[in-house]
């Protein structure tokens, strides 16, 4: 099964409402302190998967080194991010259709080479394991939530840009994110594990605006200008040719905005932009009518979340996570997690 289709179907809260799955708000709960804590669940048991043996398996030999490493990053993020409240974001779309129809090429690298069309190529050792992190966030109680065609990044987006009382920590090893980073009403800043928890970097607009040479005012508005300008091969995002990191940088820092520079480009007029720049600027046009579209993250997704994100003092379901360390092998990272939570609401 693809991946994103396992993650979607258990990522949807249970319930027996015709109505259907419910939405929480994300506002901050009697007795609950700060920080909320986003968690970017497909980057980080990613990251888990291939920072941890694959000689790490359950009774039944099933590899379980991302479920292990993911587990103990939740563990982390409770113990030394001091996290209150916790979300695990899901990809209900790892490719959404809005985004490839703006610009077909966008993770289009990333499609298995055979199998259902729009399945993502993931390790076959991978797979199984996702469903596993699944249980083991519903029987603890850690709150999931998603946005029916929409990636995890949007999903963060949209919590990151409504939580109106509590600052705000993103966990990921995805620079996409720094675009949320901000300081007002609330602040909102990314734990980017880029090289591991031991080096993570905690990115705010000073750190944002010192790391790239930009605006430090708007940082995360103008890092997804520089980003649109700069492209990204990973994402299939081409960029504009003849204009890196350095003068993507340097032309948002000088114009202010992605949409200033482009104005220039129209106007003809400002000494600012170089004939080169100009150049490419214009060759690129098209790309750069869509790309905006396909970086910028969503604010606005309709979320859909499984359960309140408070931290729980205990995990709502302990037969069905003794259940789970039993069959799954995981006798060191969830009692782990179990003790974090009671320490943390003692």
């Amino acid at each position: 099964m693809p991946l994103h289709l396992i993650t979607t179907h258990r990522a949807r809260p249970r319930t027996d409402r015709a109505r259907g799955p419910l939405s929480y708000p994300s506002g901050k709960l009697s007795g609950v302190s700060s920080p909320l804590v986003l968690m970017d669940a497909a980057s980080l048991y990613f990251r888990a998967f291939y920072a941890l043996p694959e000689s790490m398996t359950a009774p039944d030999g099933t590899p379980v080194n991302a479920v292990r490493g993911f587990v103990d990053t939740i563990t982390k993020v409770i113990t030394d991010r001091g996290a209150g409240r916790v979300v695990a974001c899901l990809d209900a779309d790892w490719r959404p259709e809005f985004r490839v129809a703006a610009l077909p090429s966008y993770k289009a690298h990333r499609v298995a080479a055979e199998g259902a069309e729009g399945e993502e190529d993931v390790p076959d050792t991978l797979t199984p394991q996702v469903p596993i992190i699944l249980d083991v966030l519903d029987a603890v109680g850690i709150a999931t939530a998603e946005a029916v065609g929409y990636e995890a990044d949007d999903v963060i987006g949209t919590l990151a840009a409504r939580e109106a009382t509590d600052p705000v920590e993103v966990i990921t090893g995805d620079r996409d994110l720094f675009q949320v980073v901000r300081d007002e009403p609330t602040p909102v800043r990314v734990l980017y594990l880029g090289r591991g928890w031991a080096k993570a970097e905690l990115i705010g607009p000073v750190e944002l605006a010192a790391k790239y040479a930009l605006p430090e005012r708007d940082a995360g508005r103008a890092y997804a200008g520089m980003a649109v300008l700069r492209g990204d091969p990973s994402d299939g995002l081409p960029g504009v040719a003849g204009i890196g990191e350095k003068t993507a940088a340097k032309l948002i820092t000088e114009f202010g905005s992605l949409e200033a520079v482009l104005a220039a480009v129209h106007d003809g007029k400002d000494r600012k932009l170089t004939t080169r720049a100009r150049t490419s600027l214009i060759n690129a046009q098209d790309y750069l009518a869509v790309a905006p579209t396909v970086v910028n993250v969503a604010t606005d997704a309709e979320i859909i979340q499984d359960r309140p994100d408070p931290v729980p003092a205990a995990p709502v379901d302990p037969d069905r996570v003794e259940e789970l360390t039993r069959r799954w092998g995981l006798g060191s990272s969830l009692p782990r997690l179990l003790t974090a939570l009671e320490r943390r609401n003692a």
